[in-house]
C-alpha cells in the first residue's frame, strides 16, 4: 500500500507525540511540587521529565513516587486494635515521673518527644540484660520457650532452617505438645534466606505461623519496600527480647559457622514487654486478622529493675519517621558523649548535620562501623560520608571480622537506643522496625563496656586515610551514593 494512502501516517504521531510528552511533563512536575518535600528533588525529577520526554515521565512513576507510604496507607492497620490498659501507670507509678525528673532533667524534652511520638508511656521498673552474640542469647530465648505457659509470640525477619533454626524449631514444637498458644510470623522476603520456607514448617507441625505483607514481585523489588526487619520474642507476656540478632546460625559463634556475625540482643522484663508485644500482636493482626487479647498475652505487669524503658515501633506507615525524629532528638541534647555502633551507615543529610554540629560543639562523636561490609555497595556508598564527618571532629573506627551486626546508640553514659534499626534508608524509611529507648546510667556503663571492647580492637580511621582512596575508587563511591535513598 502506497506510504500516502496509509489511514495514519506518521506524519500525524509527531504532534500527538509533543502533546503527550507535554501533558506527562506537566503531571510530573505538579506531582513532584505538591508531594516532594526535598527541594533538589523537585528540580530534579522535574528536569528530567522535560529534558528527556516521556523515559524521564517513565522514570518517575516507576521511582519517584513514594509507594511505599501509598501502600501502607492500604495495609491499614484493624481499628478494632486498642488494648493499652496495661500500659497505664499506677498513681504510684505516676509518681515515679518525679523521680525521673530528678534523675534525668536533662533528657525531659527527649521523653516528652519519644511519648508524642511513639504514644506509648515511659515505664519505670524494667530489666534489661544485654546479651553478645547467639551464644548468650539463643540459650537464654530458647530457655525462655522452655519454661512457657501461656504463650509464644515470635517475629523475625530471618528463620534459617539451619542448626539455629532446628534448635528454635524443636522448642516450639515441643511448647505446641505442652499446649501453649503459639504465634509465629516471619518476613516474606526474610523467608527466602532459607533453604527451606520455615512457615510451611511450622504450619505443617499444626503451629500457627504467617508470612508478612507476601510479594508477588521480584526479588529485588520486594527486598527494597516494607520488609518487616523487627526481631521480637515474647514468652507469656513477661519476658521479651529484641535487638538486631535473627535466627540463623551465622550468629551462633560457637558452631563455627561459616559466615560467622556478631550482634547484641537484649532481654527485658517488666512493664515495658507489653510495648513488644503490642508490636508483634499489631503485625500478627494486620497478617492474619486475629487480635491478641486477654490474660494470657498481656498479663499485670510489676517492676523487675531500675531501667526506664519504652518501645518505639516505627515503618512506612503512620509510624514514618518516628525513629528519625527520635534520635535527631537524642543527639541535639547531648552535651558530652554520643557513640554509634551500626553495621550499615548511609543516614541523610540531616543526621551528619547533627553529628558534625556536635562534633563542633566540643561533644565526643564516636561512630564503629565494620571494616569489610557484607555488602559491597553499601560499604561504597557510605566511603564518602567519612570525610565530612572526620573533617568536623567525628572519630570514625572500623572493626575487623567477624563482621558486626550490632545496632546501637548511647548519648551522655544515660540515654540508649537498641533494637533492629540500621543507619540507613531501608531502616530509616522503608522497613518496619522495633527499637527501645532506656533511661540508666548502670546499663549504659554496662553498654560502653561493651563499645571500649570494641573499638580496642578496631582501626581508627584518619582523614588522612580517607584522602589517600585512589581517585578510580572515590568515583565508584560516589556513584553508589546516588542509591543511597535505597540501601
Amino acid at each position: 500500500m502506497p506510504f500516502d494512502l496509509l489511514p495514519f501516517s506518521l506524519t500525524h504521531l509527531t504532534p500527538l507525540f509533543v502533546a503527550g510528552s507535554f501533558v506527562l511533563s506537566v503531571a510530573v512536575s505538579c506531582h513532584a511540587v505538591l508531594y516532594k518535600r526535598d527541594t533538589r528533588a523537585v528540580i530534579t525529577w522535574v528536569g528530567l521529565a522535560w529534558l528527556a520526554p516521556y523515559l524521564g515521565a517513565i522514570a518517575y512513576f516507576v521511582l519517584g513516587i513514594n509507594r511505599v507510604q501509598r501502600s501502607a496507607e492500604a495495609l491499614g492497620y484493624p481499628r478494632d486494635w486498642d488494648n493499652r490498659e496495661n500500659l497505664r501507670l499506677t498513681r504510684f507509678e505516676e509518681e515515679r515521673v518525679d523521680d525521673f525528673l530528678r534523675l534525668y532533667p536533662q533528657f525531659v524534652g527527649q521523653a516528652a518527644l519519644v511519648g508524642e511520638l511513639s504514644n506509648h508511656l515511659l515505664t519505670p521498673g524494667n530489666r534489661v540484660t544485654p546479651l553478645r552474640d547467639g551464644d548468650e542469647a539463643y540459650p537464654q530465648m530458647l530457655a525462655a520457650i522452655a519454661q512457657a505457659q501461656h504463650s509464644i509470640s515470635l517475629l523475625s525477619y530471618i528463620f534459617d532452617s539451619d542448626r539455629a533454626g532446628s534448635a528454635f524449631f524443636d522448642a516450639l514444637a515441643d511448647a505446641h505438645h505442652r499446649g501453649v498458644e503459639i504465634r509465629v510470623l516471619i518476613d516474606a522476603v526474610g523467608i527466602r534466606y532459607s533453604k527451606a520456607n520455615m512457615v510451611k514448617k511450622f504450619q505443617a507441625a499444626g503451629i500457627q505461623a504467617a508470612a508478612f505483607l507476601p510479594t508477588r514481585l521480584s526479588r529485588l523489588m520486594g527486598y527494597v519496600n516494607l520488609r518487616n526487619h523487627r526481631k521480637i520474642l515474647v514468652t507469656d507476656g513477661r519476658i521479651a527480647f529484641t535487638g538486631g540478632t535473627n535466627i540463623r546460625e551465622d550468629h551462633w559463634l560457637k558452631l563455627d559457622p561459616s559466615y560467622p556475625v556478631s550482634c547484641l540482643h537484649f532481654r527485658f522484663e517488666g512493664p515495658v514487654v507489653a510495648h513488644l508485644q503490642e508490636a508483634f500482636a499489631i503485625d500478627w493482626a494486620f497478617t492474619r486478622g486475629e487480635s491478641l487479647r486477654g490474660e494470657q498475652w498481656f498479663p499485670q505487669l510489676t517492676r523487675k529493675g531500675q531501667t526506664w524503658c519504652r518501645g518505639v515501633a516505627h515503618g512506612p506507615d503512620e509510624d514514618f519517621e518516628k525513629i528519625t525524629y527520635t534520635i535527631m532528638g537524642a543527639l541535639g541534647i547531648a552535651t558530652r558523649r554520643i557513640r554509634i555502633v551500626t553495621p550499615y551507615f548511609i543516614p541523610h543529610g540531616g543526621l551528619i548535620y547533627a553529628l558534625q554540629l556536635a562534633a563542633m560543639k566540643g561533644i565526643d562523636v564516636e561512630i564503629l562501623l565494620p571494616e569489610k561490609n557484607n555488602i559491597r555497595l553499601v560499604q561504597w556508598a557510605s566511603q564518602p560520608l567519612f570525610r565530612h564527618l572526620l573533617d568536623k571532629g567525628c572519630r570514625l573506627y572500623l572493626s575487623p571480622p567477624p563482621f558486626d551486626h550490632t545496632k546501637l546508640l548511647l548519648v551522655d553514659d544515660i540515654w540508649s537506643l537498641v533494637g533492629s534499626t540500621n543507619w540507613d534508608a531501608r531502616s530509616l524509611r522503608l522497613n518496619f522496625e522495633f527499637n527501645v529507648e532506656c533511661y540508666d546510667e548502670g546499663l549504659a556503663t554496662e553498654l560502653n563496656a561493651v563499645v571500649d571492647e570494641k573499638i580496642a580492637r578496631s582501626r581508627p580511621l584518619s582523614l588522612a586515610d580517607v584522602n589517600s582512596i585512589h581517585l578510580v575508587r572515590k568515583i565508584r563511591n560516589g556513584l553508589a551514593r546516588v542509591f543511597s535513598p535505597y540501601l
